[in-house]
């Protein structure tokens, strides 16, 4: 039944992300170096986080979709420390790989024990 509902998530968001992938193409030549990072690393959160949220255990489906939502953020919080002027969007882009790491490491951890 839960892979049922996974597939038909899928079946239904695909389409949606054909658009979005054909609208970024269309546009990327005109991209900046920013926003070609911050797509990169949408598009892989978003995968990883697919794939980590198929495990048949709720927990751990969890653990992997939040890790993969967690590194998503810290990779667009450095791609912010790369590319931002603002000071107070720098330090929240600090603030959120501060907070988020350790995140990532429990979850991790947690995984390690009790994934089979």
């Amino acid at each position: 039944m839960r892979k049922m509902n996974v597939l038909l998530l899928t079946a239904c968001l695909l389409p949606l992300s054909s658009l979005a992938a054909d609208k970024m193409e269309m546009s990327h030549g005109e991209s900046s170096e920013a926003q070609q990072s911050y797509q990169k690393g949408m598009d892989k959160m978003h995968h990883d986080m697919m794939q980590g949220m198929i495990a048949d255990d709720p927990d751990v489906a969890f653990a992997q979709g939040m890790t993969a939502h967690h590194q998503g953020a810290i990779d667009m919080a450095k791609t912010e420390l790369q590319h931002g002027k603002d000071p107070e969007m720098r330090k929240l882009a600090q603030q959120i790989i501060v907070a988020q790491q350790p995140e990532i490491e429990q979850m991790q951890n947690w995984l390690k024990q009790h994934k089979k």
